[in-house]
Formats: C-alpha cells, sequence, structure tokens
C-alpha cells in the first residue's frame, strides 16, 4: 500500500455503526447481528424510491462514501489515467454484426461519445443477404435515458411483421421494468402494458398478440399474461404456484411454439402454446421433477430437449415427437458422455448445433439430421471462449459464431454449415492499439485440498518476472453452475501493463470441469469453493507467479461471497479484497422469505428455516457471521441501494463488522451506489469510472508499483 493512501486514510476518521444487538432464534440456535438495523423496515419502497431511505441510514452510507473518497484521493490521478486508458480500448461509434430476418438486419450500435445503445435495423435484398437501404432507428436509447441517473432496458423484440417494437425499461437500478410496444412506422409508443412489473416478453406470429411476465412486489416473476395491441384487459395465461420457481419466456428456433419456461436452478418445466394460436391453452411437457433440467430444440419433424434426466449428469439430447412429447416418448439421440457437458444446442431446419466443454476447454459440434453425420470447430489455444447463435433464420445453413481469448480480441465468422466455409464478419478493434503478442496465456492445475485438479487461466505482459514478485489479481466466481470464460477483456490489460498478473480459478460451483464439477460445490459441499480458491492462490504462489501476501481476490454478487469467505480461511494468502455487490450475509438472507431470491436459492445453499444441517452449514461459512477479532487483508466492497439480488445492507453491516474486529491497521472500505443496482452504473463510459476505483485499489493494496518498474525495465 502506498503511503500517501495511508496518510489519507490516518487522517480521515471511518465511519463506525453503532451497534444494536438484535437476537434472533431459530431452529434452536440463536445468532446475534449488531448492525441489522441498517436494512430499512420499508426496504421495497426504497427499491422504487431511494429518497424514502430512513434518514440515519443514509446518513452512515453517506458517510461511509465520504471516507472512501478521502482515503482514495491520492489516487485520482491514477485513476483518471485507467479510465481514459480503458476508455480508449473501447471503439466508441461500434456496431454489432447484423443479424438477417427477412427484409431486414438488425443491429445495435453506439454513437461517438454515446453512453447507452441505438437499436436499428436495415433493409436488405433477401437474395443477396446484402444492405439495400438506409439505416432506421427503431430505439435510441442515448435519448431515452436523458434526465435520468439510471437507464437499462430489459427485452427489446421486434414483432413478426416488423410492424412494433416491444421493450422493457428500468430507470432505477431496481430491476422493476416498464413494458412498451413502439409503433415502428411512426416512431412513438402506443402502448404501455406493464406499470413496472414486466419480465420476459415474446410475440405471437399474428404480430398482434404479446405475452409478458409480470413480476410481484417481492419481484419474483409469477404470472404470465396475454395481451392483444388495440385495447382491452390483458389475460391471465399461466400463474406459477410455487415462490421457489420463476417464471420465463421464449420462442422455439422455428417460431412455432411460445414457451413458458417454470424453473428454479437445477430444475424446470415447460408449457407450450401454438405460436399461430396464441388463444390456446398452454401444453405441458413434462412435469418437473426435483433436480431434473429440460430445454427444448425445434427439429424439422419432431421435438428435441436437452435433459440430464435419467441420470445424465453432463446432459444428453433427447428426441420425441411433436404430437407427444412428453417424458415417457423421449429418445436419446445425442447419448450422455461423463466429463462432456452439453452447454448449449440451436436448432435448424437441417442442423443441429451443440456447445460443449470438455477438460475446460469449449467446443462446436455440427450434426446434419439426414444422416446423423457430425464434426467438430476446435480451436488451438490453452484456453479460449466460444460463442454460437442460429440468429433469427430456421432454414439456413449458415451459424454466427464468436472465438476469444484472454489474449485475442473477440472474432465474428459465419460459419456456413454445408460447405464449412468460415467468413470473419467482425474482429474486436481495439483504438488505442493491442498486440496478441504482447501478452502471455496461460493455463494451470492447481491442486486442491482433496486432490481435485483445479484449472487457472492467466494473463500477463510479456516479460513479467515469474519470481515470485508480481502482483496478481484473483477472480473467481463458483456459484449456480456460472463458468467464467476464457475471454477478451479489455480491463485487466490496464492491469498486465503494470506487472500485475490477471488470473480466474474455475472453482468448483462453476461448470468449468462439467456438471458434476457444480454439484461438488454447492448444498454441503459448498466449502469446496472456498478451498479451491486458496488453494489456487497457493499455487500461483508456489510456482512463482505471485508470493504470499501479493494477491488481490476479486468477485462480485455469490463471488463476492467467496471473496468474504476466503479472506476468513487465509488472511495472510491476500494483500487486498475486492468484493463487489457481495452475497456475504447468507444466513440471514437465506432466513428470511420475504426477499426476492430467497426461496428459489434454497436448492443451491440449503434452507436454513427448516434443514439444522442447512443452518449449521451455512453459519460455518457466511462471511458475515464468521468475521473474528484479527488481521484481514484490505478490503473494498461495492453495494448498491436499490439492488433487488443483493440488497444495499448486506455489503453495508459486513463492512461494519469487519472495520470493528480487525485487529491491524488495514483498510475496510465501502462505496455505496445510491442511484443505482446490482449492476452498478449503466452508461458505458460512466461505469469505467467504478472499475478504475477498483484497479487503483488492487494495484495500491498489492503494492505494485515495484512489479511496474521491473516490467518496464525487462521490456527495454
Amino acid at each position: 500500500m502506498t503511503d500517501t493512501i495511508f496518510d489519507a486514510a490516518r487522517a480521515a476518521v471511518p465511519p463506525r455503526a453503532r451497534k444494536q444487538p438484535l437476537q434472533a432464534e431459530q431452529l434452536g440456535r440463536t445468532r446475534t447481528d449488531d448492525y441489522a438495523w441498517l436494512r430499512d423496515d420499508n426496504w421495497q419502497a426504497v427499491m422504487k424510491d431511494p429518497s424514502v431511505l430512513k434518514p440515519e441510514i443514509r446518513e452512515h452510507l453517506d458517510a461511509e462514501n465520504a471516507y472512501l473518497d478521502a482515503v482514495m484521493a491520492p489516487t485520482r490521478d491514477l485513476q483518471k489515467t485507467l479510465f481514459e486508458e480503458m476508455k480508449g480500448r473501447i471503439k466508441e461509434d461500434d456496431s454489432s454484426t447484423p443479424l438477417p430476418d427477412g427484409p431486414f438486419e438488425y443491429f445495435v450500435r453506439y454513437r461517438e461519445g454515446g453512453q447507452y445503445p441505438v437499436f436499428a435495423r436495415r433493409p436488405i435484398d433477401p437474395a443477396a443477404q446484402t444492405p439495400s437501404g438506409d439505416e432506421q432507428i427503431l430505439l435510441d436509447c442515448d435519448a431515452e435515458a436523458e434526465g435520468v441517473e439510471y437507464f437499462d432496458t430489459g427485452d427489446v423484440s421486434h414483432s413478426p411483421d416488423h410492424r412494433y417494437l416491444a421493450w422493457t425499461v428500468d430507470t432505477r437500478g431496481s430491476e422493476y421494468y416498464e413494458l412498451r410496444i413502439r409503433d415502428l412506422e411512426t416512431g412513438k409508443d402506443v402502448a404501455v402494458l406493464a406499470d413496472e412489473s414486466a419480465g420476459d416478453l415474446v410475440w405471437a406470429n399474428d404480430s398482434q398478440t404479446l405475452l409478458w411476465v409480470w413480476r410481484d412486489a417481492h419481484g419474483r416473476p409469477k404470472r404470465v399474461y396475454r395481451a392483444r395491441l388495440g385495447g382491452g384487459e390483458s389475460a391471465l395465461v399461466y400463474e406459477e404456484p410455487d415462490d421457489g420457481f420463476f417464471l420465463h419466456l421464449g420462442k422455439s428456433d422455428g417460431d412455432s411454439w411460445l414457451i413458458i419456461a417454470s424453473g428454479s436452478h437445477t430444475t424446470s418445466e415447460l408449457r407450450l402454446i401454438d405460436a399461430n394460436a396464441p388463444d390456446s391453452d398452454p401444453v405441458l411437457v413434462a412435469e418437473r421433477e426435483t433436480d431434473v433440467e429440460y430445454d427444448i430444440i425445434e427439429g424439422p419433424d419432431c421435438l428435441y430437449f436437452l435433459t440430464n434426466a435419467g441420470g445424465a449428469t453432463d446432459f444428453k439430447i433427447v428426441t420425441a415427437p411433436t404430437a407427444a412429447p412428453g417424458r415417457e416418448n423421449w429418445r436419446d439421440y445425442v447419448p450422455h458422455r461423463p466429463g462432456v457437458l452439453v452447454l448449449a444446442v440451436e436448432g435448424f431446419r437441417e442442423w443441429q448445433v451443440r456447445l460443449e466443454r470438455e477438460n475446460a476447454l469449449p467446443r462446436i459440434v455440427v450434426r446434419r439430421y439426414e444422416d446423423g453425420a457430425e464434426y467438430e470447430i476446435a480451436f488451438d489455444e490453452e484456453a479460449y471462449a466460444l460463442g454460437m447463435t442460429g440468429g433469427y433464420q430456421f432454414d439456413t445453413d449458415m451459424l454466427r459464431l464468436s472465438y476469444e481469448s484472454p489474449a485475442t480480441p473477440e472474432e465474428t465468422y459465419d460459419f456456413n454449415m454445408a460447405t464449412r466455409e468460415r467468413t470473419l464478419r467482425k474482429r474486436q478493434e481495439v483504438p488505442s492499439g493491442h498486440d496478441p503478442a504482447d501478452y502471455v496465456v496461460r493455463r494451470i492445475m492447481a491442486p486442491g485440498h482433496d486432490g481435485a485438479d483445479i484449472p487457472v487461466t492467466l494473463l500477463y505482459r510479456k516479460g513479467t518476472p515469474l519470481d515470485g514478485s508480481a502482483p496478481l489479481l484473483l477472480y473467481g466466481y463458483g456459484s449456480y453452475g456460472i463458468t467464467i470464460p476464457a475471454a477478451f477483456r479489455i480491463k485487466p490489460l490496464s492491469l498486465a501493463d503494470r506487472g500485475m498478473i490477471f488470473a480466474v480459478a474455475h472453482i468448483r460451483g462453476g461448470k468449468a470441469k462439467g456438471y458434476q464439477w457444480y454439484l461438488d460445490g454447492k448444498l454441503d459441499k459448498k466449502t469446496n469453493t472456498f478451498r479451491d480458491f486458496v488453494a489456487a492462490g497457493e499455487a500461483l504462489a508456489d510456482q512463482g507467479f505471485t508470493g504470499r501476501g501479493r494477491i488481490v481476490a476479486m468477485g462480485g454478487s455469490a463471488g463476492g461471497l467467496l471473496v468474504g469467505a476466503a479472506v476468513n480461511m487465509a488472511p495472510d494468502l491476500f494483500a487486498g479484497a475486492l468484493a463487489a455487490v457481495p452475497f456475504v450475509d447468507v444466513l440471514n438472507t437465506m432466513s428470511d422469505e420475504t426477499l426476492p431470491l430467497t426461496p428459489p436459492e434454497w436448492p443451491e445453499w440449503g434452507n436454513p428455516l427448516e434443514d439444522e444441517a442447512a443452518y449449521d452449514a451455512i453459519e460455518e461459512y457466511s462471511p458475515y457471521d464468521r468475521v473474528a477479532p484479527g488481521r484481514y487483508p484490505h478490503i473494498l466492497a461495492t453495494g448498491g441501494l436499490t439492488d433487488p439480488r443483493v440488497t444495499y445492507w448486506e455489503p453495508a453491516k459486513w463492512v461494519a463488522r469487519v472495520r470493528d474486529r480487525r485487529t491491524d491497521d488495514g483498510l475496510t472500505l465501502l462505496k455505496m451506489e445510491m442511484g443505482a443496482g446490482h449492476g452498478g452504473k449503466t452508461g458505458r463510459f460512466d461505469a469505467l469510472w467504478d472499475d478504475a476505483l477498483e484497479y487503483a485499489f488492487a494495484l495500491s493494496a498489492a503494492g505494485a508499483g515495484r512489479a511496474l518498474a521491473l516490467c518496464r525495465a525487462s521490456l527495454q
């Protein structure tokens, strides 16, 4: 830590939250929460109107922000430099690769200096698939966002006849979306169907009927409504009775079916509505069965399902007749192969394409329906990420795919599945310049506490000393089966250029090594996630990439839980900890059924209201509950006042308790966004200031100045 920041910290007085002990009795156990008062009793109203926050809570959060500003003041020049570097790597007038749909191609672009996307389309010659007219702006989010502090579009979807645009918008960060319909001939919104309660939406094929998801007072997607243009009351189509299941809407690959999906994290249930007869009742495909998931793929003459039914841990593909799609009629099409996780499937009239992962590396497999012949699309780097989309068209041989690695900017291709010809459509531009040869990408395996090999992806600048002196930022997540891809990210380049190694630990709780990798990092096995992260840090130190006490841990949301648990377990391993909107008050949150995400989260963490073993397991690792007197690394936590996912009081309480109980003179900092939610600021440039602050903290906490000098010397 630089002396200037220490001097600033000594000169500033950290806020000391008052203690007001609150005892909770649960399953014969008692716990005391000194800082429960930081949760506003009227928190649901605060989500919609932050101005109603209790004055004493606002005063404390404002004091935390003021203290952060004072301590980090010496890094303002560094923050500005980091901001300019990251902004300089963003192509300001960027555009997505257009996707054709009938007479138009649709795309999203940004204007020079614009903060928000512009949704647009151009007429095309259907035969040549080339533009044949001028751009038409469908939704200008820069204009729509004028005068509001927060702006986020949810779903944006054009009608099949290309006449209307349905879109949702949140202007508070609390994920309460308003649903609007715009007439693209006039450019005017002709209807507002939901007053801040909308979720997913999908058009029926008549372009006059829209299905949309309604959220209840807890923010849970509970009902599907059907509305018709031209007025009239919306009709209830389906209501989910279980608070642990959320609703989502979609459409099948060939646009034949509207899909109502009920699901928890590990269980799913689908209902289908004929997209040409949207007034018909939804038809259940297969009743929900605990821990069984399935998703639909439309084929030319039958239906296919991606599922883990029948013990297919890493998923398989089955087929069933369109008229009788129930589980009793499922037959294996691509059998289960242990260790090969099928991640996603795209259906076309003649082709089926799957994205799968084996040994922590992805590949795309193309299969022809006619004869079952298939082939792979793979790449050769040590670590990389792949993506694919079928776009809007079903009767086509063209697949849109993308490739990138931590050092290689994203490349977007049109791939002809019949000829196997690959056409580069776009390569991500880095306006300030980028040479992949200046960087090294590595994949190592860290030995876990129980012998498991934990994949770790590294990015560093060539010439960075690997003698244990380099600082390192170790990023992780490790929950819900989410896997952090080995993708190109512009922001960590600023760390690498300063001699700091950027590493991602692909720990249990994600699916880097298959679905079992996820199962081995949840419920009663959750501590594997945290021990894997610590093991990754220890291996990186043992192999000379860094040294103990030179590592900054970083993670957000459930990754913030990871960071909090890791610094409780091994505080001396880390120089600093960056916990973004951290889920650190696990026991209290999982014991509160009124919070939006609590019932759906029980399959992931356990239910401490009813299960003594779950209570004890959560209490054993919950970062807030495990804070004890002792040394801690420097900590920066962030939060959002209107965050419905990780409520603002979690990081606020955690910071208060760590600051009170730490026995060293390290920093404990909180940045609370007073007008934003889980994702922080929304403008693409405004959000970079948050990244710049976090990176300035990480570089300072790890003492990266010496590493930068060594890195520069090695490059001369």
